[in-house]
């Protein structure tokens, strides 16, 4: 005994091509990365600052705010000196003191 099967034939459907949105011609502005917002806080201060009072400027001008990060002073004050190791004079920043960082401008 032997079965035949029939394949059903596909049939391509075109699709309509999606509508495209154009209320959005202009791309939103890039926010700053922690670094980039804490060299910004640093250069219009002109003074050297803490890692908290740096993030309490950068959350009061709306330039970083944390994620949700229980310590993100910790988490800066660890970025800047990385930073500094690995980039020697070429970093955006030095330390003025403990606990202390000023921009390099």
């Amino acid at each position: 005994m032997t079965t035949t099967t029939k394949k059903a034939a596909k049939v391509k459907v075109k699709r309509a091509p999606k509508a495209k949105d154009v209320s959005h011609n202009r791309k939103p502005a890039k926010k700053l990365s922690q670094m980039a917002a804490a060299f910004e806080v640093l250069r219009a201060a002109g003074e050297p600052m803490t890692c908290k009072a740096m993030v309490e400027a950068m959350a009061e001008k709306k330039l970083w705010a944390s994620p949700g990060g229980k310590t993100p002073e910790a988490t800066l004050y660890a970025a800047i000196a990385r930073e500094i190791a690995t980039k020697g004079d070429e970093a955006r920043f030095r330390k003025a003191s403990p606990g202390h960082f000023a921009a390099r401008v």
